[in-house]
């Protein structure tokens, strides 16, 4: 959906959608990062972020996690320091997907479905998934560093 670039230091990646209607399975979303080495940014990625990890050093990790949707606003947070990440790491893929057991789905089956990326009150990107509609899962920003390592 997009890629952001100049000299973030922390980022908050936010989803939320709304609680299955009563008598149906929940619904489940999840943020995932992965994280790319410098040397091979678009390889295999050295390391995956989702709502049961970190990093491993704790530059990334999920703070809020909903499994059904309930709550107020945004139920799903994931938070990524990018001026505490490694020079080793080059690139950050952040995307969300939708939890096909025991019921397959797709973003045009969710209600009030959203996401918001803000650097402290700066928001850098707002979508409601009706782009992707049809799909179960999707890319919602990259994070690269430029050659003077900022992100």
């Amino acid at each position: 959906m997009g890629t952001v670039v100049g000299g973030l230091d922390k980022v908050e990646v936010r989803l939320k959608w709304d609680p299955s209607p009563l008598g149906e399975s929940p619904r489940h979303l999840d943020i995932v990062a992965a994280t790319y080495a410098a040397d091979d940014p678009f390889g295999e990625p050295v390391y995956l972020v989702h709502y049961d990890s970190r990093s491993p050093d704790g530059t990334i990790n999920v703070s809020r996690h909903s499994q059904t949707g309930q709550g107020f606003g945004f139920v799903e947070e994931m938070s990524l320091e990018f001026d505490r990440l490694s020079s080793a790491y080059a690139r950050v893929v952040v995307g969300v997907v939708i939890h096909q057991e025991p019921d397959a789905r797709t973003f045009a089956d969710m209600s009030n479905a959203g996401t918001l990326i803000v650097k402290g009150y700066e928001e850098l990107l707002t979508d409601d998934f009706s782009g992707v509609a049809h799909a179960a899962a999707t890319t919602l920003a990259q994070f690269t560093r430029d050659d003077s390592g900022h992100e």
